[in-house]
């Protein structure tokens, strides 16, 4: 060492631990001493207390050499007293509540933004405008701790607060207190404009499933060190304190729920959102918890008696009435009576009198436990020992023996313990004579009786229905068989449902236990299937395929078939939702059950049905309308209704002529809606003429169609179909309203034989159709048009305009913009008037007769004559902006002797925008705004 470093060190070694009051912020300018200092904890002056004293000091204006006072330089000075304000939050691990009580708002806004800074957050970008799962982990963090903040900032500033005494009045003192008042509010001002943006940030929060990051002293010093010292780590990588997803979710919730229930006060749906967050915080609490004590069952790290104090405070709680704790209570016991049992330790009497009366939901949690408590590959033999000998101690203390089933068929309990263990457990448990309590008088109970060969048998049933564990099933089915070979155990249930043309194959099965377990493993796959519960479903076929394979290629095929439908609903329901296409092998898979001529296989329309709808949503309009087989066509109708709908839309952009496809997806349509003829003969003589709603001279039925088309999804599927069934709607010959549609002139424009259609279904099928579209995308103006067509033309002319108005709005931003003109074509506007003028409403008539391309004055003037109308009248006219109407409603009203409404009228004549001199530019100007006003308060109306 040389001698001015040693003497620099002593010098060092030698300044006390608590500074000078004056000079105490240059004593920590050397970034070493203050990690000394924070770890000594000195009192004087506190933690938090340096965090004011260092951004007072980087926020000290300048003054140049002529006396002006500048910004606060950014120089390497300012730099370091801002990165030690930032070290001493990371210190105190970024904790809000510390943090906020200690620092004023100022002070805290001005350290949360050096924080958004050093995070790389881009000046002046709208949070909510990020993606927060894109961000890197401490940038993301750094985010949502300011929108954190600023929510917990706005709902601390709600509350009443308790006026100090003022003490001796000093100027000084204050100004500066005056000072921090206006910042104060103007910070918080900023934030209240902000706040539904901070909302919206915490609630895309609680979507991400990643643990984030938050600075430490360390990735501070990383990242104010130059660029080529950091030594290959940066904000992107796992550096920082890790901050589990759970425990993010848990803060976020709560600061959401205080904000919700802060709105209540003026919005009472928001005490709901806000009862919700509460509600979750409080199960991720619980959560966080035995996530915790299961992860250091594997790490031993916390020691067993915080374990235990955690357990004692929490029963404790739960004695004084708290019931919803114990279920929290039982776990953590779980948690601390497995890490007992892997030191050696004897299970606790809390233990047992908590699994007193056990459950199935206890003894799962209890598994859980123990799987994720041991390294069955790398766990020592007396660790696996311990385990095995509590397995078997918790067994011999069950009652029931389902619940003995649970545990030794478990897959930790097959690999802790030999088979004969297994087996010789459950003859003990068969064989056990009934207890008998000495200590009471030997009465006689229900539980003392031996349990008889039918109970046993009736348990394992229950169990059979309740289970979805392939493995288990099997397991039961075993026992079962071995108790009785009279039973057929697939009707235990008659919620097990298989489609009748598998049941036949399944039930000539010779065996009967393979017979019992193909039926129950298909019916409970296709439950949970039709559940939504894909995983179990796919474990369930899997077996079922396993065990088929063996024996039966027909059932093999018939359970590959039902692979695909099911990997098709999962994509569907998953990945698909967001747009992200099936990956090939699905689509192949698609292909070949299409093109598959087995012969002598049982199918399921379903399958045919879903496997076109997905070639369709996905766009595979190439193999539908050239690759697929021409035999296909002939005999699967759903490929035929495919390929008609698929070429329609290939061939939609070109030429009316060229559209052969849509004529002959007209004529299939007007097929199936089309109905047989039958004559009878009445008991008076006559003939009479009967119509078969379900005729059998299409393709398909048509509630067959109807099934197959609410499979779909593709927007100009949808459309083609819609507008179809419209213009087949629309050709009936007493028709007096027409319904307006995308494309509809691409159909034909009359049937040779209209007398064969029924028409009552088709217009019962548009309704249904229109109803579906709206809830793929209820933003679609085209079909919410159709919609207002469908009540217009029913004379439900207020749900009309709804819908006329809904379809207006968003297209328009909510009439911010011009609506297009061929949403609000003449035609619309014209029913628009109609309907208002039925409803009454005859100044509304009035100003949307502007709308026209060319105004209707003699329909506005005849609707201002009218004297019973429905709406405000008068305090429409602002939303006039054609002047003859408005000295027409003038003369009006001096004609009547209504001299105020005359002078609203003259009133609105005056304003300068609407001067006939004024620049075309300007009074199209003034039409719009009146336009978007009028159309607002239009919907605040009818939505």
């Amino acid at each position: 060492m040389s001698a001015e470093a040693a003497d620099r060190e002593a010098a060092t070694s030698s300044r006390p631990c608590t500074p000078p009051q004056t000079c105490w912020f240059e004593f920590l300018l050397e970034e070493s001493l203050l990690e000394k200092h924070l770890r000594k904890a000195c009192p004087d002056p506190a933690p938090v207390q340096l965090i004011v004293q260092f951004l007072e000091q980087a926020s000290k204006p300048s003054v140049n050499e002529q006396n002006q006072v500048q910004p606060p330089p950014d120089n390497k000075r300012n730099r370091i007293l801002k990165l030690l304000a930032l070290k001493v939050a990371a210190h105190l691990k970024w904790d809000l509540d510390i943090l906020e009580k200690s620092l004023s708002v100022p002070v805290l806004n001005m350290l949360l933004n050096e924080l958004l800074c050093i995070s790389k957050v881009p000046p002046g970008t709208k949070h909510v405008d990020m993606d927060l799962a894109a961000l890197p982990p401490t940038t993301a963090m750094a985010v949502l701790l300011y929108n954190r903040w600023a929510i917990r900032t706005i709902v601390q500033s709600s509350f009443p607060v308790k006026q100090a005494k003022p003490g001796p009045p000093q100027l000084n003192v204050m100004n500066q207190m005056q000072q921090e008042k206006e910042l104060t509010e103007n910070i918080l001002k900023v934030l209240k404009e902000q706040a539904a943006d901070s909302i919206l940030v915490l609630e895309a929060a609680l979507k991400l499933n990643k643990d984030l990051y938050v600075h430490t002293m360390r990735t501070l010093d990383l990242l104010a060190m130059e660029p080529g010292m950091v030594n290959g780590e940066s904000e992107s990588s796992a550096a920082g304190l890790r901050i589990k997803t759970e425990e993010m979710h848990c803060q976020v919730c709560y600061d959401l729920g205080a904000a919700y229930f802060q709105q209540g006060s003026t919005n009472s749906a928001a005490y709901g959102n806000a009862r919700a967050k509460f509600f979750r915080t409080k199960e991720l609490i619980a959560e966080e918890v035995v996530q915790i004590f299961i992860e250091d069952n594997v790490a031993f790290t916390l020691p067993v008696q915080f374990r235990q104090s955690v357990l004692r405070e929490l029963v404790q709680k739960a004695q004084q009435g708290n019931e919803a704790l114990d279920e929290i209570c039982f776990k953590v016991c779980a948690c601390n009576t497995v890490r007992d049992i892997l030191e050696g330790r004897p299970i606790s009497v809390q233990f047992n009198q908590l699994f007193l009366r056990p459950n199935k939901e206890k003894i799962d949690f209890l598994l859980e436990v123990c799987s994720r408590s041991i390294n069955v590959e790398k766990a020592s033999e007396s660790l696996k020992g311990n385990m095995a000998a509590f397995l078997k101690n918790v067994c011999l203390g069950l009652e029931d023996l389902q619940y003995v089933f649970m545990i030794s068929s478990h897959e930790l309990s097959i690999t802790l313990l030999r088979d004969e263990e297994r087996k010789l457990l459950v003859d003990q448990m068969r064989k056990r004579s009934p207890r008998v309590n000495l200590c009471i008088k030997p009465v006689t109970s229900f539980y003392d009786i031996p349990a008889s060969a039918s109970v046993n048998i009736g348990q394992l049933e229950h169990q059979l229905i309740l289970s979805v564990d392939p493995w288990r099933i099997r397991q039961i089915l075993i026992e079962l068989h071995g108790m009785t070979s009279e039973r057929q155990f697939w009707t235990v249930s008659n919620k097990w449902e298989v489609p009748s043309v598998y049941s036949g194959v399944i039930l000539g099965i010779k065996d009967n236990l393979t017979r019992d377990l193909v039926y129950i493993l298909m019916a409970k796959g296709l439950h949970c299937s039709t559940v939504k519960d894909f995983p179990h479903a796919k474990q369930l076929f899997a077996a079922c395929l396993e065990l088929v394979t063996e024996f039966s290629p027909k059932l093999r095929q018939v359970m590959l078939n039902e692979m695909l439908l099911l990997d098709i609903h999962t994509h569907e329901a998953g990945m698909g939702q967001s747009g992200e296409r099936p990956p090939s092998d699905l689509i192949s898979r698609v292909r070949g059950y299409l093109e598959m001529r087995l012969p002598d296989i049982p199918l399921r329309q379903v399958v045919a049905e879903e496997c076109v709808a997905f070639m369709l949503n996905w766009r595979e309009n190439e193999y539908l309308t050239l690759q697929v087989p021409a035999f296909l066509l002939q005999s699967n109708p759903y490929v035929k209704l495919g390929q008609l709908l698929a070429a329609t839309c290939k061939e939609l952009p070109g030429p009316k002529e060229s559209r052969r496809t849509a004529k002959d997806l007209w004529e299939v349509v007007v097929q199936i809606c089309s109905v047989s003829n039958q004559h009878k003969r009445g008991n008076d003589g006559r003939v009479s003429l009967i119509k078969q709603r379900e005729s059998t001279l299409g393709i398909m039925y048509r509630s067959e169609l109807l099934s197959f088309i609410k499979k779909l999804r593709e927007p100009l599927v949808l459309t083609i179909i819609v507008s179809l069934f419209v213009k087949l709607h629309n050709v009936r010959e007493d028709i007096v309203n027409d319904i307006t549609a995308e494309h509809i002139s691409i159909w034909p424009s009359s049937i040779p034989n209209l007398q064969s259609v029924d028409f009552e279904a088709v217009a019962i099928t548009v309704k249904e159709l229109v109803r579906y579209t709206l809830t793929i995308n209820p933003n679609n103006h085209a079909w919410l048009i159709i919609q207002a067509d469908i009540y217009f033309a029913t004379n439900q002319h207020s749900a009309a305009l709804h819908y006329y108005l809904q379809a207006g709005a968003v297209c328009s931003d909510f009439f911010n913009k011009a609506v297009p003109p061929d949403v609000y074509t003449d035609q619309v506007i014209k029913r628009m008037i109609k309907c208002c003028s039925l409803l009454n409403c005859h100044t509304q008539v009035a100003i949307l007769c502007q709308f026209l391309r060319e105004i209707d004055y003699k329909t506005a003037f005849k609707s201002l004559q009218e004297q019973n109308s429905h709406d405000a009248m008068d305090s429409y006219y602002d939303y006039i902006w054609d002047v003859t109407i408005l000295e027409y409603l003038t003369y009006l009203h001096h004609k009547r002797g209504e001299t105020d409404k005359r002078q609203i009228a003259i009133k609105a004549i005056g304003q300068t925008e609407l001067n006939a001199s004024n620049p075309e530019e300007v009074l199209q100007l003034a039409a719009q705004r009146r336009k978007k006003k009028f159309l607002q308060a239009m919907a605040k109306l009818y939505f």
